[in-house]
């Protein structure tokens, strides 16, 4: 699930997280792979690349593997990855709106298990658009706040050319414009500021509150998605209260 939704502060977003650790390891190992293929094995050149051995490093991926993702993307050595990007829309329970974005090299199963997974938990396929234009390409990057004010994230990242500075579960969370990534992180890096990561997401335009049952089935439905290797991230455009993000805290 996008690190940009609130959803993240609870204790079920956390459960889930420690409970799916080598599919979360193979997750980013494959966004190395791409990444490496697409820019090329310098990460000093390749900024995607750069943010992605970040976000991995961070998630304590051993080094070994992120070396090994590094050099079968660029090709060397012989090895080869082909992987398709596609992005499947859908409806969650109560109409909640989300994008699915695969990374397979199998799109018959991609599409099987995405299918599965939004019918056997209250989802449905929309058709393409009736999602998508919700949505824009964004830059997300999430800064620590230990020992950060916002005032310091806001000086640094909105000179750099930020749209917005926003709290979140783990300190900042600062949107830009997705061609304004690198350089707001940079400058985020300049100031001294650590950064637990940088990617380029889907952000809703318009988001939807939603009550604690809603959120507890839409829940279900990512997680069953998120199960499957081939799905990387699933946005969506729902909001929670301060209410109902108490109320889940409670849940077991």
């Amino acid at each position: 699930m996008s690190g940009h939704s609130k959803w993240a502060t609870t204790k079920h977003k956390k459960a889930v997280i420690d409970a799916r650790r080598a599919k979360s390891f193979a997750k980013l190992i494959k966004n190395i792979e791409v990444a490496a293929k697409l820019g090329g094995a310098d990460l000093a050149g390749n900024p995607t690349l750069y943010d992605a051995v970040q976000k991995a490093k961070k998630t304590s991926v051993p080094n070994d593997n992120i070396d090994r993702a590094i050099k079968r993307g660029a090709g060397v050595g012989g090895e080869s990855v082909e992987y398709t990007t596609i992005v499947y829309e859908g409806y969650g329970p109560n109409g909640v709106a989300l994008l699915i974005e695969c990374l397979t090299d199998n799109k018959n199963r991609a599409a099987a298990e995405v299918r599965t997974a939004l019918s056997r938990n209250g989802g449905t396929l929309a058709d393409p658009g009736s999602v998508a234009y919700n949505f824009s390409r964004k830059g997300v990057i999430v800064v620590s706040g230990e020992g950060t004010t916002e005032d310091d994230v806001m000086l640094a990242a909105l000179e750099a050319g930020a749209e917005e500075v926003e709290p979140h579960a783990q300190g900042f969370e600062v949107v830009t414009d997705a061609s304004d990534l690198v350089p707001v992180r940079a400058a985020l890096q300049a100031a001294g500021l650590d950064y637990e990561s940088a990617d380029v997401e889907f952000v809703p335009s318009l988001k939807v509150e939603i009550d604690a049952d809603t959120a507890r089935k839409v829940f279900r439905l990512i997680d069953a998605l998120e199960d499957s290797d081939d799905v990387q991230n699933v946005y969506s455009n729902f909001d929670l209260s301060a209410e109902v993000q108490a109320e889940l805290e409670n849940d077991d």
